[in-house]
């Protein structure tokens, strides 16, 4: 950011931002002017965190930000930042850390009461206006005068908090407890079955409401289900098999799914999975179309295929740019209400659909009295109609069609470097479970924008892109990591899908660990910081070990050092994946359902990275058909020149390679 100026919300990019520009509030962006106003007028900071598309966000703004008593109080005891974390993950990486320690739970809208430096000392989520809502909260008003009050009484107690606070994160950022225990792959199934202890049986998923869509545990019990330690296990195995397809079924079918214009939802507010919060992130969809796809290689559900394809034209529809990236999110409001444009009554689904309404309101639990609010419903295929769903798909098709005269959800138009690089990966995996050109091509364009907008002449890349706009926000971490990961993994699906060498992805995802290693790597300790060398710290440079909605990017790394090292043999990238399975060493025996993506990484390095090298004279199209037709695993393969191999076939898992002439031989052992 280019400094503060006046009216100074009204001049960001961020949409989140803009949506406060007329508040009352006295609002500042999260800049270095700021802090130094804090500390010439002594007063306590109040960092206010959140993004366009959420409800609560808005809920709060409604009650307390455009209410000019409540301003007046903020305004006169406070220094007031606003921060869209979408924009700005590095700042809400921390005050999420610190909000934790302090409530024990988090979310959005995040509130963090600061020191003029920074250094959080205390804050929560959503509070409400007033007492007697049922919230069990102070009200935001009397929080902020006892707050205010506080600070002018007993600054050193707070600045004690702050301190304490600031050293638990600095904790977290190393992963030293258990370092020095020996690696046990083993530990890979007893961390899957600490996992399957919290499986609803009922419902699917994991815990109890609200449900989140578990895209990195069902990934990592999705490669353990492969691994020969699994298969020797034979109750475990059918254990696995229920979970992952279960829960898939569930999601699938439920109101987490827009059953009637695809895509998915943020979480669902119920166990079983029929209400969602509305908000629709460009993320989870991403992830979902990863999991879906390769657990169609195994179960070949129809209703997995299904999924994929109707989110599939939805982020051609209503998500992608001009440009052919992706923006970042969908809003759960319109008209100010939440799901209004998603959620229908059974006398509309009459008029539209005529004789068809009444089947299909059993069908998508469409009843009088509504499953939300004010006798709405929104739509879910009820138990027993799972394997009917494509006997309404003309139905599906003319309710959108009249759906699409509604007042749609506001857009955030930003693209996320990181966003697009999980929808890449997904497309890839999608393009190569179902065997389809179109996934392919999509996930080319995603590679072709990184590369022409957001790669910048020093090799660095951005992290946020706003259309017609300077102010573009400079890459962190996981920007490089998950396009690293989703290079890799169109790379693995490119010469056998489409036909193309892999070379150029390959040789992008090595740019990416190079840029990685100069600027991001801890040198004094395992792991990579969230932020570049380069850019500011206020209060701490961050490391990040635990997957959240989005996995971390030191998960993703395990990711990425172990496909290079199965690639090209160098022994530097093997260095840098051994370091990371010491820091998850203690994790997976502790909380292994914090760390799944980095686990599933583990797995797959465990049972073996294939490399399939196949000699340039050699008929694709049977091995093309063979391999599509098995179950997914991390494989590559490379199309070689004659005079590299004197076998047609060579294939590589791990650190023992096989020399065939004969196909049937190679595929016994893929």
């Amino acid at each position: 950011m280019d400094g503060c100026m006046p009216n100074r919300l009204a001049n960001e990019s961020s949409l989140y931002l803009k949506q406060h520009a007329d508040n009352p509030v006295d609002w500042w962006p999260w800049c270095d002017e700021a802090f130094e106003e804090a500390k010439r007028l002594d007063r306590p900071v109040l960092v206010s965190i959140g993004y366009s598309a959420c409800h609560w966000c808005h809920v709060m703004a409604h009650q307390s930000f455009e209410d000019h008593y409540i301003a007046g109080l903020m305004n006169a005891h406070f220094i007031n930042i606003k921060v869209d974390r979408e924009e700005r993950p590095d700042v809400d990486q921390v005050y999420m850390d610190a909000v934790q320690m302090i409530t024990q739970h988090g979310g959005w809208p995040l509130n963090m009461f600061c020191l003029p430096d920074g250094k959080p000392f205390f804050g929560g989520t959503y509070f409400p206006p007033e007492d007697g809502a049922g919230h069990q909260v102070i009200p935001w008003p009397q929080l902020l005068m006892r707050i205010s009050e506080h600070y002018k009484r007993n600054p050193h107690e707070l600045t004690e908090n702050a301190v304490s606070i600031v050293k638990n994160i600095e904790y977290q950022n190393n992963a030293t407890v258990g370092e020095k225990e020996q690696w046990d792959p083993l530990l890979l199934v007893d961390g899957a079955e600490q996992i399957t202890k919290t499986f609803d049986s009922v419902n699917g998923g994991f815990g109890n409401a609200p449900k989140f869509p578990p895209s990195s545990k069902l990934s990592y019990l999705f490669s353990l289900r492969s691994s020969q330690a699994c298969e020797a296990r034979g109750s475990f195995r059918v254990e696995l098999d229920a979970i992952i397809e279960q829960t898939l079924i569930k999601i699938g079918a439920g109101g987490l799914l827009d059953q009637i214009g695809g895509g998915f939802s943020r979480y669902c507010v119920d166990a079983n999975w029929q209400i969602p919060h509305f908000e629709k992130m460009l993320y989870d969809n991403g992830l979902l179309l990863d999991i879906f796809s390769r657990a169609y290689t195994r179960y070949r559900n129809p209703l997995f295929k299904g999924v994929v394809e109707d989110t599939y034209k939805w982020l051609q529809r209503e998500m992608q740019a001009e440009d052919l990236s992706y923006y970042s999110a969908l809003d759960a409001d319109s008209e100010g209400v939440e799901g209004k444009f998603y959620v229908w009554k059974p006398e509309e689904i009459e008029e539209i659909l005529g004789d068809r309404a009444l089947p299909f309101c059993e069908a998508y639990s469409i009843t009088q009295d509504g499953n939300f609010e004010n006798g709405f419903s929104n739509p879910f295929l009820g138990e027993g109609f799972v394997s009917k769903r494509d006997e309404f798909q003309e139905d599906r098709k003319k309710l959108f069609v009249a759906r699409d005269n509604r007042v749609s959800p506001g857009r955030d138009s930003k693209r996320v470097m990181s966003w697009n690089a999980l929808l890449l990966r997904g497309l890839s995996e999608a393009a190569y479970a179902f065997d389809n050109l179109d996934f392919l091509h999509s996930a080319e364009e995603i590679v072709d924008w990184a590369e022409n907008t957001m790669r910048q002449e020093d090799g660095s890349l951005l992290s946020v892109f706003y259309e017609g706009d300077a102010s573009n926000v400079p890459g962190y971490l996981d920007d490089y990591v998950f396009y690293t990961e989703g290079l890799l993994s169109l790379a693995s699906k490119y010469e056998l899908v489409a036909g193309k060498s892999s070379d150029r992805l390959i040789g992008l995802a090595i740019q990416n660990i190079k840029y990685i290693q100069k600027h991001y790597k801890d040198l004094e300790a395992p792991g990579y910081f969230f932020t570049s060398d380069t850019s500011e710290a206020r209060v701490i440079r961050r490391k990040d070990w635990f997957d959240n909605a989005i996995p971390t990017a030191n998960s993703g790394l395990v990711h990425v050092f172990s496909s290079l090292h199965a690639i090209t043999g160098e022994d530097s990238y093997l260095i840098e994946l051994q370091e990371l399975i010491q820091s998850y060493n203690a994790y997976v025996r502790t909380v292994p359902q914090g760390v799944s993506h980095a686990l599933a990484g583990l797995v797959d390095y465990n049972v073996g990275i294939a490399v399939l090298k196949v000699r340039e004279d050699c008929d694709l199209l049977p091995l093309r058909e063979k391999l599509l037709s098995k179950v997914w695993r991390k494989l590559f393969l490379q199309v070689v020149p004659k005079s590299d191999l004197s076998t047609p076939y060579q294939l590589c898992i791990g650190s023992t390679c096989f020399a065939e002439s004969h196909l049937e031989k190679i595929l016994e052992k893929i």
